[in-house]
């Protein structure tokens, strides 16, 4: 189906450009923070047996995960406030104009992986009237889709990049690493609290989602973003972010 946005532009929603890693449950599940693979187990009570293969008559299993922890996932600054603030009730709208970028992270001391906000001032400069801000690090390789990122340290991005994406009138931020913050920072979570005001001004609005896959046939530009989110009152909760391409008529 074909919507046009306005007189010269529309995106086709037949070709979709999913950015989200699957919830599974086994060892390839992508993961961070130290959490095991999910489980997904059939309901035993009472003789009822959720399973159809074991002779029930549904498959009816409970699912066991932890959002920030298992594949995608989309936040709100109730993550770093004593007061769980509810993703559910952050994101009032679904539809964005959005921009994707790749940047090589650089190396830091003790082999950290940091953005270089040199180079990431140099991208926000060509953003192009967006809200939603998407950053693929490379190399983009597929073994992203079932990374056990515990323990190795992988980029993040430097708390000066914040100022810079706020100033440039970014709401939501999307990146393919499993935080935007340094993996043991002390608890510090500098770029989680800069991004979000915390404490100071509080910015209810605004998102991160993490650990995001964009395929390499994806090509840097401006698209739509359709923002699918579960419905959990939980600071953060599974997402699907989906692109689409706007195409001039």
């Amino acid at each position: 189906m074909i919507f046009y946005l306005d007189d010269t532009h529309f995106i086709d929603t037949i070709n979709p450009l999913d950015l989200s890693l699957p919830l599974s449950a086994d060892e390839f599940n992508p993961r961070a923070w130290y959490v095991d693979a999910p489980r997904m187990e059939p309901v035993r009570a009472n003789g009822f047996v959720g399973s159809v293969l074991e002779g029930g008559a549904v498959n009816f299993r409970d699912i066991f995960f932890n959002p920030h922890g298992h594949g995608t996932h989309t936040e709100c600054l109730g993550h770093i406030t004593e007061e769980v603030y509810s993703i559910n009730k952050t994101i009032k709208e679904f539809f964005f104009k959005a921009q994707l970028i790749s940047i090589k992270p650089k190396q830091e001391l003790n082999e950290d992986g940091a953005m270089d906000s040199i180079i990431l001032e140099d991208q926000l400069d060509n953003l192009k009237n967006v809200e939603a801000l998407i950053i693929r690090t490379l190399p983009n390789h597929e073994s992203k889709k079932s990374m056990d990122y515990s323990t190795t340290n992988p980029a993040y991005l430097d708390v000066k990049c914040a100022e810079k994406i706020i100033k440039a009138g970014i709401k939501h931020l999307l990146v393919d690493m499993p935080s935007v913050d340094r993996e043991n920072d002390k608890g510090e979570l500098a770029f989680h609290h800069a991004f979000w005001e915390v404490p100071s001004n509080p910015n209810f609005e605004r998102t991160i989602s993490e650990l995001v896959f964009i395929n390499n046939d994806i090509e840097d530009g401006v698209y739509l973003i359709n923002f699918q989110v579960a419905p959990f009152e939980n600071d953060a909760a599974p997402s699907r972010p989906v692109l689409y391409q706007i195409i001039k008529a």
